[in-house]
């Protein structure tokens, strides 16, 4: 039984990816969920994948529905359409379109195929993971490692000094950029200052 290897690419940002292993027996719903899990998607928008040839130009649709839109050639039903009957190319692609609200795009693309199924996958599976994936509905909700990762990447930190910061205590210390030593000749300065206005 022949296993294929997708990459699918966000968009907007092709260093972002995740790439899956499906059987070619299995549906195009399969896919459409393991994209959404792979991306840490929910599944509650209507969705659609595309045929496309290089040049990403969409082609016919394998939807997950048929909506009220209007069609040149009715779609295929993802869960009627079993992958392996929509590859033509070695290197065959599709476009998969989520949430026709919001927009979500991804290029869809067939990277390998192996004739061999391994026992320790449940397919269809991630295997690979690689860019931070974009936020279904913004920033909420990430935390910890993926946060810390998203400041690495787009130095959040940056910009942030002089702003104060929270002492074990729990409050907020000033931080007005000046050391104790600095801040005691400050102080020494406009003493003197006052002595010589004095004198004058």
């Amino acid at each position: 039984m022949a296993v294929l290897k997708f990459r699918i690419y966000f968009e907007e940002d092709d260093s972002i990816y995740r790439d899956v292993a499906i059987k070619h027996t299995q549906t195009f719903l399969q896919l459409h969920q393991v994209i959404l899990k792979a991306y840490e998607f929910d599944n509650k928008h209507q969705a659609t994948f595309y045929r496309s040839n290089d040049n990403w130009q969409r082609g016919r649709e394998i939807s997950m529905a048929i909506y009220d839109k209007p069609y040149k050639v009715a779609p295929l039903l993802m869960e009627n359409t079993v992958i392996g009957s929509e590859i033509k190319d070695p290197n065959q692609k599709f476009i998969f379109a989520y949430d026709f609200v919001k927009n979500w795009s991804f290029m869809v693309e067939l990277i390998s195929v192996s004739k061999e199924e391994s026992s320790k996958i449940d397919y269809p599976a991630v295997i690979k993971s690689e860019g931070i994936a974009p936020s279904q509905y913004g920033t909420k909700g990430i935390a910890g490692d993926k946060l810390t990762e998203m400041e690495e990447k787009y130095d959040l930190k940056a910009g942030t000094e002089g702003f104060g910061t929270v002492g074990a205590s729990g409050e907020a210390e000033e931080d007005l950029g000046l050391g104790e030593e600095e801040a005691e000749e400050g102080e020494a300065e406009a003493g003197e200052a006052g002595a010589q206005d004095e004198e004058a």
